[in-house]
């Protein structure tokens, strides 16, 4: 998946990020934790509300800085493209919510596109600068990743369990979208 947006542009600090809670209002929030926890075979309700918290975090993301990530493939797990499918099906809600509840402003347009077929359009250097370009802007919103996150967020679990980054290393990301190198962070 991908998405595209209006251009916006202002950076955002860990303490200014709004919740799930207060992007989705309690309600909505608590409607799409049960839906999704009730599915057979779904994990406990609180692995969900993290599934929904960086579902919302992705979507303030995009929000925030559509030109640097708008049309970008979509940097976390099947679990959280559903999460934003439901919303997008509460129409008045979603709209609500890109237009009036992200600091963005505007509605945020979902596309599906294979991974193989994205990456193919780029290469695969570009693709993978691309999913590192979430990591600073991630952190800079909301602070270092946590275990609850790294399950959602495929580029981070892979830096942390394949290449066996700390999440503290993971945090330290630069900008330009390189990585520490292993023991100097």
């Amino acid at each position: 998946m991908h998405t595209t947006a209006a251009p916006a542009s202002s950076e955002a600090s860990a303490e200014t990020a709004p919740t799930a809670h207060e992007l989705l209002g309690s309600a909505l929030h608590d409607e799409v934790v049960a839906h999704f926890a009730a599915k057979p075979g779904a994990p406990a309700a609180s692995v969900v509300t993290h599934q929904v918290r960086e579902c919302l975090r992705y979507l303030y993301l995009v929000s925030r800085h559509p030109d640097r990530l708008g049309g970008l493939f979509l940097p976390v797990e099947q679990d959280i493209d559903e999460i934003w499918h439901y919303l997008i099906l509460q129409t008045r809600e979603y709209r609500d919510l890109c237009e009036q509840r992200l600091p963005g402003g505007h509605f945020i347009h979902h596309r599906s596109i294979s991974y193989d077929a994205y990456q193919a359009a780029p290469g695969r250097e570009t693709a993978a600068e691309e999913a590192l370009r979430w990591i600073p802007l991630y952190t800079a919103a909301f602070g270092p990743f946590d275990e609850d996150a790294l399950p959602h967020w495929t580029v981070v679990r892979f830096l942390h369990d394949v290449l066996d980054l700390s999440l503290a290393q993971i945090a330290d990301i630069a900008v330009d979208g390189k990585a520490p190198v292993r023991g100097t962070a």
